[in-house]
């Protein structure tokens, strides 16, 4: 079933450690949301989220009301201290594209159908925060009007100056690019000061990959060329780290797994223009 319809569950309150972490994220300090507030490191910043974390831990359904409501409280702590915020999602709760081109499925049209794929997910990420009063655009690099404004770098900036969260869906609108090419390259034409790689059960870069291999060492501190050389799974391709590399973007990748939208946002840097 492409889409579970359940009654919204009361959230607990949010866990001040994980809090903590992602205010560290756009650089507020460590002590509580409310009273004197320093100035946040960051004022304009793209979160990467994969699509698996809006699915949660539920079984038979892609989208989970409880992790969309969630995420959205996430970014709307972010959003009070006036730090403005894109989100490029991706599709693999929906779709998996690799799994379809295996069984003889032309690549072309299986990456149409997970641009379709992350779609549904901006929309349904979309409805969670307007649920929260928060003002946000959907736009997309495929054109539909009916559904989501067209992706045009001027009109996203300008959104992104009246205090709206934009959240750009179909990836870079062409296939053969994955979701975090799109990540890159919408980071470096919005001018985002850093890009948060939110990646699911994982919370940095490693040497191997730490769910198959418990060995597996993750790096404090590792640069761009040496990632690309070590072909280290940072993102879903080396055109997204190379973007982010020219662009001179900061990326900190960090971990969904506990429900937090950047748990371990500064464990891992990659310095930007010749790192």
């Amino acid at each position: 079933m492409l889409w579970r319809r359940q009654s919204l569950p009361q959230l607990a309150s949010t866990k001040p450690r994980a809090l903590a972490h992602y205010r560290l994220a756009v650089g507020l300090p460590r002590a509580g949301i409310d009273g004197n507030m320093s100035e946040p490191r960051y004022r304009r910043i793209l979160l990467k989220m994969s699509g698996e974390a809006l699915a949660g831990d539920k079984v038979g359904g892609a989208l989970d009301f409880e992790m969309l409501d969630y995420y959205a409280q996430e970014i709307e702590r972010v959003v009070q201290h006036e730090v403005q915020v894109a989100v490029v999602l991706g599709g693999g709760n929906i779709w998996r594209g690799n799994r379809s081109i295996a069984r003889g499925m032309d690549p072309a049209q299986s990456h149409y159908m997970g641009m379709l794929a992350t779609i549904i997910n901006a929309l349904a990420l979309q409805d969670a925060l307007e649920r929260r009063g928060i003002f946000t655009r959907a736009m997309t690099a495929i054109k539909m009007d009916e559904v989501a404004e067209p992706y045009i770098r001027r009109r996203a900036t300008r959104h992104l100056e009246k205090g709206r969260v934009i959240i750009l869906a179909a990836g870079t609108g062409n296939p053969y690019f994955t979701t975090d090419s799109a990540a890159a390259l919408r980071a470096a034409e919005i001018h985002a000061e850093v890009i948060l790689m939110a990646k699911n059960g994982v919370d940095g870069v490693y040497n191997a990959d730490p769910r198959t291999n418990p060995d597996a060492t993750r790096f404090a501190h590792i640069t761009y060329m040496d990632a690309l050389s070590r072909g280290l799974g940072v993102s879903q391709d080396e055109a997204a780290a190379s973007r982010a590399r020219v662009r001179a973007s900061c990326v900190f990748a960090a971990s969904l797994s506990n429900r937090s939208i950047a748990t371990c946002p500064l464990t891992v840097r990659f310095p930007g223009r010749g790192s």
